[in-house]
């Protein structure tokens, strides 16, 4: 299965998407956008003549949409509107709007073409990018989807301009983990971004880095066998606390349960691979002074850890982590008993001031 895909840090936006758009042979053009890019983005793409006649299909915003009732009013109104083996599906969005649509082009008569543009910075660095898709199902993150890559990724960081300081950071914490894996150089230009006055141009620069740091990894390992599960850093303990959130029906953003996740494995990190505890320090400050605190006591750490024992990246019921031993140094497939994980979720509540 080819997984390759070619992303585009775009120069001339409309420019790009023409160019795209004429090296996929198709019969017809279908826009998948959420309630919030129908209205703040779409216009741009359906002034162009190339988009003018693309019908357009609107889904609901925010995760809690990213389910198999979504999926199968994509797939609805694909048929109604007559789309074919041969059509082409744009996702207008942030990561749900890509994933959901991806994994509804993946599945769409056995697979249809289609193209990501994402709108959100989550979805720039991360989301829309490496070919993964799918649904979140049975109250568990992403447990429906496939390997599916778009054709073109097109990133215009002009949209990151509409975005609320949430929806920002968010995306921003995927930007952190990716430079935790990479370079010490990436991640101290990522800790000193004035987050308060977000210089868009310098934005553009770390986004374009941030992708390319996502991209080298996913060439060597399409299908997560082995390399790849570096990107799972601050995510088997973030989906955990995603996961709880939304049963506890006070749901949070992706990049934030990431954010706190890193807290945690970055924890696990000095105490089972000797992660600096200086660097561990710089870190979590971040973290603590831009995405305030996931709060919970010690009554719901079985929760939690039963919640980790879901994860995809396990195997046999043993939780797999992702952990460093110094930035860039990466540690797959490490393990932690139960004791240790408490402690960790012992020291990030005392460390974020619960």
């Amino acid at each position: 299965m080819d997984l390759s895909q070619k992303v585009i840090l775009c120069k001339d936006f409309e420019k790009d998407v023409a160019r795209s758009l004429a090296q996929i042979p198709h019969d017809r053009l279908f826009l998948l956008a959420d309630e919030h890019t129908s209205r703040l983005c779409l216009p741009r793409l359906k002034a162009m003549p190339e988009l003018s006649e693309a019908e357009t299909v609107v889904i609901g915003a925010e995760d809690v949409h990213k389910n198999l009732e979504t999926l199968a009013a994509v797939w609805q109104a694909l048929s109604r509107k007559g789309a074919s083996r041969r059509s082409l599906l744009i996702n207008v969005g942030g990561g749900m709007v890509t994933d959901l649509g991806g994994f509804a082009a993946a599945t769409f008569k056995r697979g249809i073409t289609y193209i990501n543009i994402p709108t959100t910075l989550l979805a720039m660095v991360d989301a829309s990018v490496g070919g993964k898709t799918g649904i979140n199902f049975n109250g568990l993150k992403n447990e429906i989807g496939a390997f599916a890559p778009a054709a073109f990724v097109l990133l215009e960081t002009a949209f990151l301009q509409t975005l609320d300081g949430r929806n920002f950071f968010s995306g921003y914490a995927e930007m952190l983990k990716h430079g935790l894996i990479s370079t010490v150089a990436h991640w101290i230009e990522l800790l000193a971004l004035d987050t308060r006055q977000v210089d868009y141009g310098h934005l553009k620069t770390l986004v374009g880095r941030s992708v390319q740091v996502k991209e080298d990894i996913v060439a060597q390992d399409p299908q997560e066998h082995g390399i790849r599960k570096a990107l799972n850093l601050g995510h088997t303990v973030g989906h955990a606390f995603e996961s709880l959130a939304l049963q506890e029906n006070r749901p949070v953003l992706h990049g934030y349960a990431v954010a706190w996740g890193l807290v945690c494995e970055l924890y696990l990190s000095f105490r089972l691979a000797g992660f600096p505890k200086d660097k561990l320090r710089q870190t979590v400050q971040f973290i603590k002074e831009n995405y305030g605190v996931f709060a919970f006591d010690c009554h719901q750490y079985e929760t939690l850890y039963e919640l980790m024992k879901h994860d995809k990246k396990n195997a046999g019921g043993i939780i797999n982590f992702t952990l460093l031993k110094d930035v860039g140094d990466i540690s797959l497939n490490q393990t932690a008993d139960k004791d240790l994980i408490f402690e960790t979720f012992d020291f990030y509540r005392e460390c974020m001031g619960i």
